[in-house]
């Protein structure tokens, strides 16, 4: 029993010990859109399927806020269209050229 108990407080000590490492580090996401008139950036954009907020902003490390002025923007440059919306989530796809 007492061979038992060693050998599970080793094991805590082990797993204390993995998981002491340093913690990682975060990116601050970027206030600043990129932006919308910069073609290089509006052809990547058209590459993707589906445009969400959340996708823009993994895509560019931006906040999901930016994302969405971004993709405003890109709609009214009519570089996306509107396909499905609440008040929520908004659905772009890349406008027809």
């Amino acid at each position: 029993m007492e061979k038992q108990q060693a050998h599970q407080d080793e094991a805590k000590q082990e797993k204390k010990k993995d998981k002491s490492g340093l913690p990682k580090e975060r990116k601050a996401s970027s206030i600043m859109p990129p932006d919308a008139k910069n073609d290089k950036i509006v052809a990547e954009a058209k590459k993707m399927s589906v445009l969400t907020p959340y996708a823009v902003a993994t895509r560019y490390n931006i906040r999901i806020s930016t994302a969405k002025d971004f993709l405003e923007q890109l709609e009214a440059n009519g570089a996306v269209q509107l396909v499905s919306g609440s008040h929520n989530l908004k659905i772009y796809k890349p406008a027809a050229s």
